[in-house]
């Protein structure tokens, strides 16, 4: 399949207040035009960015059954990210869902020490990059934006996601490095953040993009919940990889 429909949601997040945030996203995805190959919710979705691991962690059925339905109901992919037990470990943990079954799954890498991530999450050890409708894509989760070597297209993928609660503080941060990462890697980016304001008073504007192989914007969506939509094309990012074969010459991150 040389196109893939993907849709961005950019939503509203209430934080700490599973149920509400499951009927805001039943209300976009409701409004959805025309079918999505893959549609991508923010990181945290069910609950918003939070610490309280142990006491939100309770409504991953809850968050994943919504998922499951989405899937079916509206025949799409379904990646987000919902915080997960095992054993006594919590991890930041980004879903891949079609068909109603959970086909791949992604721990956060990178922990956002600064507001104490690390404290209360472990950290994933491994990458995940998947098949899917003949395209490979690259799943990662906010932080992992800022740390280029951990997304290096050594892989060759077509598409990197970021599912994110990035806050306006640092919103230029945001916009500069997906283009970052699409330029360097030579690939489609897809940034999901969301929109609101968290228990801290930390406001999201959301700045969602879809960012082509030479960086640009082609769609960007800020101030506002709402949803991006776009057919992604491989044999243009194909051939603009055989004009430009930047990839050739990437590094190994290997000392010499």
């Amino acid at each position: 399949m040389s196109e893939l429909s993907v849709a961005l949601l950019q939503s509203f997040t209430s934080w700490h207040n599973p149920q509400a945030n499951i009927i805001s996203i039943q209300d976009q995805l409701n409004q959805l035009n025309s079918r999505a190959d893959i549609i991508i919710l923010p990181e945290m979705w069910l609950t918003g960015f939070t610490m309280k691991a142990h006491q939100f962690c309770r409504d991953l059925d809850l968050g994943l059954n919504a998922m499951i339905k989405w899937s079916t109901d509206f025949k799409s992919a379904i990646i987000g990210s919902l915080i997960t037990k095992v054993d006594d470990a919590y991890y930041n943990r980004a879903y891949v869902i079609s068909n109603g079954e959970i086909i791949h799954s992604y721990d956060k890498k990178h922990l956002f020490a600064f507001s104490g991530e690390d404290r209360f999450y472990n950290s994933g050890n491994k990458k995940c990059i998947f098949e899917f409708n003949n395209w490979k894509i690259c799943l990662n989760v906010c932080y992992d934006l800022r740390f280029p070597v951990w997304s290096r297209n050594i892989d060759d993928y077509d598409i990197l996601i970021y599912c994110a609660n990035w806050p306006d503080k640092r919103i230029s941060a945001w916009d500069t490095l997906l283009k970052a990462r699409a330029i360097e890697n030579q690939c489609y980016v897809l940034g999901v953040n969301c929109t609101g304001e968290d228990a801290w008073h930390n406001t999201y504007a959301g700045h969602s993009s879809i960012v082509n192989f030479d960086g640009d914007n082609l769609e960007l969506l800020k101030g506002r919940s709402g949803i991006l939509t776009y057919k992604l094309n491989l044999d243009e990012l194909q051939e603009f990889r055989n004009k430009f074969p930047f990839l050739k010459d990437r590094d190994t991150f290997e000392l010499q």
